[in-house]
């Protein structure tokens, strides 16, 4: 059993990226800018949110954070969002989600400079995954493709079984595993809440992606000998024996499932790392783009 280490393939990203942005420098050309939209004081997305901003100083990127408060109206933050569009120094930037509810995600979302997109949600963006063109692709996503390339492990003509048909994990994994290249040439079989026979499904599986946000749902018995496991899943869930009161875990359990992996991503670890690397990757190419 192999673990694909999302800490160390990030932390070496981040240093290919520095190494970019530092010739950048040295040539005279302007560094990557990317921007954070922050509406209001959810922790989870201050911590999320703070982690990109560090992660930007790590590589010499420049980083703005528009911190907005909670009770900004959707019409304010368009008008923020035209600004951020119209702003020739910044390349990329990102709507931290969840939003307030009285502000309508996906009027946001749609509003966004497709090519300073790099969180890679919007429609144009996401069409042209689909057609295999070149576009953004959303960062976890992007992260476990290049966890997988990384770590040669082998997708050509293999059963993959995505479970969780979310936007942002779930749908664009059945597209990139499926369409041609490598990683890719798989054939996949995406499911949800309402497959019927799941386990009959995952056990004929080569390789499992698990997004779909139950603590350890994945079971050993629900799993062939060599699979190769891609959790998604982090929860946070109450814990009396760990000093900060709750542990992560994931969508597999990952104790009796890892023995009979041949690969297989932790939590936390695997992953959550390389998303944020992602997101850094796709600022650089958006910083290119715009250059070239």
């Amino acid at each position: 059993m192999i673990l694909l280490d999302g800490r160390k393939t990030s932390s070496n990203l981040k240093f290919e990226i520095a190494e970019e942005v530092s010739q950048m420098k040295l040539s005279g050309q302007s560094v990557p800018h990317l921007a954070a939209v922050l509406v209001g004081e959810d922790g989870a997305s201050l911590t999320y949110v703070g982690s990109k901003v560090r992660s930007c100083q790590q590589v010499g990127f420049e980083s703005t954070l528009l911190h907005l408060p909670n009770t900004i109206s959707e019409d304010e933050l368009l008008k923020q969002i035209e600004l951020l569009n119209a702003n020739g120094s910044i390349d990329g930037y990102i709507v931290q989600l969840p939003l307030p509810k009285h502000i309508d995600e996906n009027k946001i979302l749609m509003a966004i400079d497709p090519l300073k997109d790099v969180d890679g949600f919007h429609p144009s963006n996401f069409g042209k995954m689909a057609l295999e063109m070149d576009t953004f692709i959303p960062a976890t996503p992007f992260g476990i493709m290049e966890l997988l390339e990384r770590y040669k492990v082998e997708t050509k003509g293999k059963h993959v079984v995505v479970v969780g048909r979310s936007q942002i994990v779930g749908r664009p994994m059945s597209i990139l595993l499926s369409r041609k290249g490598n990683p890719g040439n798989a054939t996949v079989t995406l499911m949800h809440s309402h497959t019927k026979h799941l386990s009959n499904i995952t056990q004929q599986a080569d390789i499992i992606v698990m997004a779909l946000g139950i603590p350890k749902f994945l079971k050993a018995d629900m799993v062939k000998d060599g699979v190769v496991i891609i959790d998604v899943g982090i929860t946070r869930v109450p814990s009396d024996q760990n000093p900060k009161g709750y542990e992560i875990l994931g969508d597999v359990d990952f104790e009796h499932v890892a023995p009979k992996s041949s690969y297989i991503t932790p939590v936390p670890g695997g992953v959550g790392p390389m998303t944020i690397a992602m997101l850094l990757k796709n600022t650089l190419i958006a910083c290119k783009r715009r250059q070239n």
